[in-house]
């Protein structure tokens, strides 16, 4: 057991995340556009934000296509009246609810799949 914690230990070590925000984003929108920081964050915010407003319209299928990019959608996902809580094992229902999904566009797509 105690091996197997160490084997997990280092795995998670290898596994380093770069995590990158929103001000992230809008940084590199502000270099690449040649413009103030406080403005690129205006923008990305605004784009997020319309985006954001698209994907949560009450519509039970929503499509948001970004060329070169990727698709995200909003589709509903089905009531669960028999899904249990894994800790309790009790039966609990789940109502309808909508789910998101992203689909990566051509050119993200085939540059994810090369080997590392």
């Amino acid at each position: 057991m105690l091996d197997m914690l160490t084997v997990l230990i280092e795995w998670e070590n290898k596994m380093e995340v770069k995590t990158f925000t929103k001000r992230d984003i809008a940084i590199k929108v502000g270099k690449n556009l040649n413009m103030s920081i406080r403005k690129s964050i205006i923008y990305t915010d605004e784009v997020f934000k319309a985006v954001r407003e698209l994907l949560c319209e009450d519509k039970d299928y929503i499509r948001v296509e970004i060329r070169n990019f990727g698709v995200l959608e909003s589709k509903p996902a089905k009531a669960k009246p028999k899904a249990r809580n894994p800790k309790t094992n009790e039966e609990v229902f789940v109502p309808a609810r909508k789910k998101t999904h992203f689909k990566p566009g051509k050119i993200l797509k085939n540059h994810l799949k090369k080997p590392t």
